[in-house]
Parts: C-alpha cells; sequence; structure tokens
C-alpha cells in the first residue's frame, strides 16, 4: 500500500509539472492538509465517544455476556478451536464491537485474536510432530476471522454516519438500513465462502 500511494502522489506530481498545473497540484496539496486535519480532530470526538461506552460496556459485564452469548456462532465458524481456549473470547470481543460498527474499538480484540490463533496453530503443529509454519503463513482460523472483518456485519456504520455528519449531509444516518443489507450479505457470502474453502481443504 505505501508503494501503491506513493506512486499514485508521484504521477500526480510528475503529471502536473509536465502540463503546466502544478499550482493546482501545490493547492491542492495545502486544501487536502487542512481538511485531512479538521477530519481528523473531528473523527477523535466519535473515536473516544464510541470507544469510552466500549469501555463501560466492558466495566458492566455487558461484553462479557455478549461474549457467552456468541459462543454459539464462534463455534459455528470455529469448529476447531477448543472451548475454552482464550482466543474465543478475543474473537467474540471483536465481531460484536464490528457488529456495532466500533471499528477502532475492534481492532485491539483483533490482534489478540490473531496471536492467540497463531499461538493455537503452533501448539497443534508441535503436537503432531510438524515443523514450524515459515514466518507469515496464516492458519485456516486466522484465514477465516480476517475475511469475517472484511466483509464486517454492522448494525450501525459510525464511521460512516460520522463521515457523512462531517461532509455536511442532511441525513447522516439514512446510511444504516443499506449498511445493513449490504454488510449482512456480505458476510453471509464470506461464512460460506469460508465453510466450502474448509471443506475442501479437509477432503
Amino acid at each position: 500500500m505505501n508503494y501503491l500511494w506513493g506512486g499514485m502522489i508521484l504521477i500526480g506530481i510528475v503529471y502536473g509539472a509536465c502540463t503546466g498545473h502544478m499550482q493546482e497540484v501545490t493547492d491542492a496539496v495545502i486544501s487536502s492538509s487542512r481538511e485531512a486535519v479538521s477530519l481528523c480532530i473531528s473523527m477523535s470526538g466519535v473515536l473516544a465517544l464510541w470507544c469510552g461506552l466500549m469501555e463501560i460496556a466492558k466495566d458492566t459485564g455487558l461484553i462479557d455476556r455478549l461474549s457467552a452469548a456468541a459462543n454459539p456462532v464462534i463455534t459455528f465458524l470455529f469448529p476447531a478451536i477448543p472451548k475454552e481456549h482464550p482466543s474465543r473470547t478475543y474473537l467474540s470481543t471483536n465481531i460484536i464491537a464490528n457488529i456495532l460498527g466500533l471499528g477502532w474499538a475492534a481492532t485491539p480484540a483483533g490482534l489478540k485474536a490473531m496471536e492467540s490463533l497463531s499461538e493455537l496453530e503452533e501448539e497443534r503443529r508441535r503436537g503432531k510432530g510438524i515443523k514450524a509454519r515459515p514466518v507469515g503463513t496464516a492458519s485456516n482460523e486466522m484465514c477465516t476471522f480476517l475475511i469475517l472483518n472484511i466483509s464486517s456485519l454492522q448494525l450501525i456504520p459510525v464511521n460512516i454516519i460520522a463521515y457523512r455528519s462531517q461532509y455536511g449531509s442532511l441525513t447522516p444516518t439514512a446510511i444504516v438500513g443499506p449498511a445493513i443489507v449490504e454488510t449482512a450479505l456480505s458476510t453471509a457470502i464470506a461464512i460460506l465462502f469460508c465453510k466450502c474453502a474448509d471443506r475442501t481443504h479437509t477432503s
């Protein structure tokens, strides 16, 4: 991604220089930088609000209760993970936060889940006497988790609502209905793909 964005910026600058539009390029850089700072300040307020609500939910035990309720879903999505393995808690927390639209709050749990799933795969391989996987090789559970995060069912798309509000939308929450339908469809397709891939891998 660094090469991609760097290349796009470089191409834009070179094209502007070759076509005599360097002033427009300079103006765009300045205005975009100003807008980026303004957007970051605006989004930091939204981030503080929802992350704070997430912490309150944790302290009151709501997240624990939701995680316990999500156990059947986790078992269905990740049947090979032992029931008492700590990764189940991280997976539940991440999925619940994503469903509530708290992408920022979901990130720490997602990173912990990936670390825990990697450790679980290494334990399995050691138990079977198989040598360690090459660094960067993902297990089936890690791939499934990543795909689910990309599809990410959301009931409240907080980020998009905040962006729409920042840019002057008269009805920033109008995106809620379409977002639920779209993310539900993408998540259903993601689950179907993962189940088919698992069946192919194990057969």
